[in-house]
């Protein structure tokens, strides 16, 4: 029963707004409905120097490992066929690090976008859309709009494995009128796009953000409140369920966030027991004069509630972010990045590291 009251909140959530036709004024400027290709990409390199744990080189010599490294490259392929009609298409070349495989190492090429999107100004309010394909999922691309540093590392749900960016799917995005806030919905195979569904099962997430003070000034309308839930199955009767709840603050002055997870996970109905987790992400980033900005973030998890296991990470960075032109934003970023682990069995090492980290995106 659960499935068919998401079921029907997806369809009122996409079908409602598109009831409010909006009717054209006086001198109204038709769409242009020109066909048009655009090229982009992401690329994110850095210099990574390891302090803990040592590690042993084919000699048996104590070292600290580092290396250049390319952790991300995009290419981004967007488009109009008309006005209403538009697509993305996002190869994601990353380092492949399966076992046993002949291309371990090897920066290897994936598709991390494919999708068509409907777009829906026509009817409701502009920014709204239907969407098919390979696509966002509606909590990681949010927050990466307001945390801007995923080239330091993932927000913290996708760092600790909750959570994936992008998967198969159909989901609606709606934007309240007067910006007040957002949702985006949908049903997502539930693996995301690095793997195959396994099962019948499917997720449906959505996420709600609010923006209380939408004319309150620059002191007040950067505040935002977001929730998101997702829910799944592993196979039938062993759910699989996330639900994130934020608060976020934007200013020319400083960006902040503070996230909390509850997570449950219950791999078999007949032989799993639930797994539940939770923990929390709190993050600042000070604007300083001349594009320079301070990098400050707390991660705190309790992967079972039932042991007393915790994970604690810690990230401290000073960035330069260069001056935007023609659409180009880049950024250059050292930083330092610990995590402490306690109360696994076996023990698990504590990892500290630093780096230099780039951005250009274009």
């Amino acid at each position: 029963m659960l499935r068919y009251v998401y079921a029907a909140g997806v369809v009122l959530l996409i079908a409602v707004p598109m009831f409010a036709q909006v009717t054209p004024a006086a001198g109204y400027t038709p769409p242009d409905d020109t066909p048009s290709v655009k090229l982009g990409g992401t690329i994110f390199a850095d210099y990574t120097y390891v302090e803990s744990p040592k590690a042993q080189d084919s000699d048996k010599n104590s070292i600290n490992p580092s290396s250049f490294n390319i952790s991300r490259a995009y290419l981004n392929i967007t488009g109009n066929i008309f006005h209403r009609v538009s697509f993305r298409i996002t190869p994601d070349i990353t380092r492949e690090t399966g076992t046993g495989s002949s291309l371990n190492g090897s920066l290897t090429f994936r598709l991390k976008y494919a999708y068509g999107q409907f777009n829906l100004d026509d009817w409701t309010t502009k920014g709204s859309w239907l969407r098919f394909g390979l696509q966002q999922t509606p909590w990681i691309d949010y927050e990466e709009g307001i945390y801007r540093y995923r080239f330091q590392g993932p927000i913290f749900v996708d760092r600790e494995g909750f959570l994936t960016s992008s998967d198969y799917a159909f989901s609606g995005h709606w934007n309240f009128p007067g910006n007040y806030g957002d949702v985006h919905a949908g049903f997502y195979n539930g693996e995301g796009y690095s793997r195959a569904e396994p099962n019948d099962e499917k997720a449906f997430q959505v996420r709600a953000a609010v923006r209380p003070f939408p004319l309150g000034g620059a002191a007040l309308k950067g505040l935002r409140v977001a929730v998101f839930v997702d829910s799944d199955h592993y196979v039938q009767d062993a759910k699989k369920q996330r639900l994130v709840g934020a608060i976020t603050y934007e200013h020319p002055l400083i960006n902040a966030g503070l996230d909390y997870l509850d997570a449950k996970d219950r791999t078999s109905a007949l032989t799993g027991s639930e797994v539940h987790a939770t923990g929390y992400s709190a993050w600042a980033v000070p604007k300083l004069p001349n594009n320079f900005e301070i990098l400050l973030r707390h991660d705190e998890l309790k992967p079972n509630k039932a042991t007393d296991q915790k994970r604690k990470r810690n990230i401290a960075g000073v960035a330069y972010w260069l001056p935007a032109r023609s659409g180009v934003t880049s950024a250059l970023l050292v930083d330092y990045d610990s995590l402490q682990q306690s109360g696994f069995t076996p023990a698990r090492a504590d990892d500290t590291r630093y780096g230099i980290k780039l951005l250009v995106n274009f």
